[in-house]
């Protein structure tokens, strides 16, 4: 059962990024990814604080923060670590793990395109 509510709610997530895609926004700053991680964050911190005195269930707690969270943008996980990491006092991993991640993410995407043949 809860493969099909992640199914259902990454679909629903999906969508909703699409959507965002679609306002009108011709600029060089990729303001719309950037409210779509914004929104992201602020949803799966949303469900985060719903999930912890138990007022949603473990379903839907999938439902939200594996399935539409992470079908709208998985720059919502990484925040949530993050945080959770600076709330724990671990600083310094926290720092390394942002660190990590978009230099490692930067290297990826210029690893793929290479790897494409694209660059």
């Amino acid at each position: 059962m809860g493969g099909l509510m992640v199914a259902a709610g990454g679909a629903l997530g999906a969508a909703g990024r699409y959507g965002i895609s679609l306002l009108p926004w011709r600029g060089e700053f990729p303001l719309l990814t950037l409210c779509t991680n914004f929104l992201g964050a602020l949803a799966i911190g949303f469900v985060v604080g719903l999930a912890g005195p138990r007022r949603l269930s473990p379903g839907w707690t999938l439902f939200w923060k594996t399935g539409v969270c992470g079908g709208f943008t998985t720059f919502s996980t990484f925040s949530l670590e993050s945080f959770t990491l600076l709330e724990r006092g671990k600083w310094l991993l926290c720092g390394g793990y942002m660190f990590l991640s978009v230099a490692l993410c930067l290297l990826g995407v210029a690893l793929g395109q290479r790897l494409s043949g694209d660059a």
